[in-house]
Order: C-alpha cells, then structure tokens, then sequence
C-alpha cells in the first residue's frame, strides 16, 4: 500500500463529503438565500417559500426520470410537450364529459405510449435520442393543438384543482411538493440501492461493455423513456390543476429549466454519474435564484439570462473540477500525461507497434 492510498484512506469522512457537489450546492443555496432576503423583505416568509416551491414542481417532477436518462448517456427533449399534450387530453376528455378518475388514467397512458415511442426510436432503431425527442417535441405539441386547439378549459371540479394549489392541512406544504418527495425518495432507491440502478450507472458508463455483461440495454432504456413520458403527463396533470385551466401550449418552455436543473445537480452529460439528491438541491437552489428575481423586479429576459448562464456553469465547472482532478491525480501517482495532451510543437516518440504498422 503506498503512502498516497494510505492517506486518501486515512482521510475523514466529512473532508470526503465537503469534496462532493452537493456540498457545494448547499453553499450555493444558502448564499441565494442570504441573497434573496437582501432583495426583498419578504423573502424570508413561510408563505413565500411556499410560492417559491409550488411555482417550480412541474420542472422538478420532470426532471427526475430526466436524470435516470441523462445518467444512461440520452437525453429527452420531448417533456414538456408531453406535459403540454397530457393538458390539452384532459381538457378535452373533461369537455367530453368523462369523469376524471378514467381520464386522469388514459392520459398517463398515453403519456408512457409517447415515452414508448422515444424509447423504440432510440433503443431499437440505434437514432440519436436528441433528434428523436426533438422531433417528438414538435409531434407531441401539434397534436395538443389537434386535441383541443387554441381555447381553454377551466371549469375543472375544486376537489382536482386543489391537487395543484392545495395544501397539506395544518401546514403550506404544496400537495404537488409531496408528490415530488415521493418519487424522488422512489427514484433514489432504486438508482442507488437496486440493481436496475447498477445497470442504469453501467449503461452511462460503457454501452458496449454493459451489453457483453449481460444488461439488456434496450429494454432499461426503453423503460427509463417509458417512465419519463408517464411522470411527465404527470407534471401535466399537476400543471392543469394548479392553474385550473388546461391549454395546449400549457409546459412551453419547460425543456431548458428541467435540463438546467439536472445538469446542475451534478449529473454528468455524458452519462455515468448523477444522484437524485443533487438534483433536489438544484431544484431549491433555482427556485430560490427565481423566486428572488422576480422578488427585486427583474425582468424575464434577465430571468431567462439567468438560467442559461447558470446551464453553461453547470457544464463547464464540473467538467474543468473532473480535468483538473485527474491532472492532479496523474502528477501525484507519477503518471505521464495522455498521448493526445502533448503540446503542439512536440514530437511524441511513437511505440513498437505503431513503428511496425
């Protein structure tokens, strides 16, 4: 054992946990809190972060199938049209004069059948899940527009809307918050405590490799598309009841806020890495930076700013912190840098094998 290995294992166990992301997300957090208490007096209310927390359930129960997804090296670009379409079905089957509680069902149904679709397109016919699922978003959002067209529906029974905007009795904890806790705690077991989650982290990590292991590759990502359309019709149903009204261009715009999010909580885009808790963090940590901003007056295209700034530091600091870790890494283990990081210039002395070929 060298002395390296000794002290990496020697190391505290919260001096390892002060080195993960989700540490640095808390801090983050908690310096948008001090932030947003700074800009408004309000801020620090119970019922502000009551506010705060519903306005972001929609994109936060979207993107936790998206991080089962992204970690499994696809990406799902189709979510908030499936939510979009999922309120313009309910809309419709509620102006049809079907009852809920058979509705409701139909249109998670029909949310896993476009998940279903994504999922055959990507896993079986080998295409790019990002042009498929952009392409579905286009499907998916011109058929709400098919279903139920530019009117809205908005006499839905109070016993549904209070699903969206209704409180647990006794506190301000949203009911879609609760719902949100749920999955996410589901979510976390199974990815980090099962083995469809070992599977899923395999899959991320090496395809081919997974595959000669015996995962059926396929079928887990078929399923984790499955999974996403379903949550996602979910978010729908949520949305419509929280603003009593279903429309077809209902979710429009979602997309970039739930991939933000993911990417934010530490999930590599690459695939291969992720944790569901991170991605609980990133979604407080942007509901606070929203809520804030819209507290001190800010405009939306500021808002919007925003968000796509914080898309591009949530790419670019953990890909820098993985580069600069393995370069630390090599210079410690006495390791010579990567053939392809030689400087230009430089001649690299080639091997036996490439003299002979």
């Amino acid at each position: 054992m060298t002395t390296l290995t000794a002290a990496a294992q020697a190391r505290p166990g919260w001096s390892r946990w002060l080195a993960r992301w989700e540490a640095l997300l808390i801090v983050a957090l908690l310096g948008l809190i001090v932030v947003g208490n700074s800009l408004s007096p309000f801020f620090l209310t119970a019922g502000n972060f009551a506010n705060l927390i519903a306005a972001l359930m929609e994109v936060a129960i979207m993107a936790l199938p998206m991080t089962l997804i992204i970690i499994v090296g696809e990406i799902d670009l189709s979510v908030e049209s499936s939510a979009g379409l999922a309120s313009a079905l309910l809309g419709f089957l509620w102006m049809s004069h079907v009852p809920l509680p058979i509705a409701i069902p139909i249109v998670l149904a029909v949310g896993a059948l476009g998940g279903l679709v994504n999922g055959l397109f990507v896993a079986k016919a080998g295409l790019p899940s990002l042009v498929v699922t952009l392409g579905t978003l286009a499907v998916f959002r011109g058929l709400a527009l098919i279903v139920l067209g530019p009117i809205g529906v908005s006499d839905f029974p109070p016993a549904f809307t209070e699903l969206g905007f209704g409180h647990v009795p006794g506190t301000l904890i949203p009911w879609p918050f609760v719902i949100f806790v749920v999955l996410a705690v589901l979510l976390t077991v199974i990815l980090h405590q099962t083995w469809i989650g070992r599977q899923i982290f395999a899959i991320g990590k090496n395809s081919g490799a997974a595959r000669y292991s015996g995962v059926r590759v396929s079928r887990v990502k078929i399923g984790l598309f499955v999974l996403s359309g379903l949550i996602a019709s979910l978010a729908g149903i949520i949305l419509t009841s929280r603003l009593s009204s279903a429309r077809a261009d209902a979710a429009e715009g979602m997309t970039l806020t739930v991939v933000t999010v993911v990417l934010l909580g530490g999930v590599n885009i690459f695939g291969g890495s992720g944790s569901i808790p991170g991605v609980v963090l990133a979604v407080l940590a942007v509901a606070v930076m929203q809520n804030a901003l819209r507290l001190a007056s800010v405009t939306v295209e500021v808002q919007s700013i925003a968000l796509g700034l914080l898309l591009i530091l949530s790419v670019v600091i953990p890909t820098s912190a993985h580069r600069a870790k393995s370069a630390i890494d090599r210079v410690r283990g006495g390791r010579p840098p990567p053939a392809d990081s030689v400087p230009r210039g430089e001649q690299r002395i080639p091997t036996v094998e490439e003299e002979r070929s």
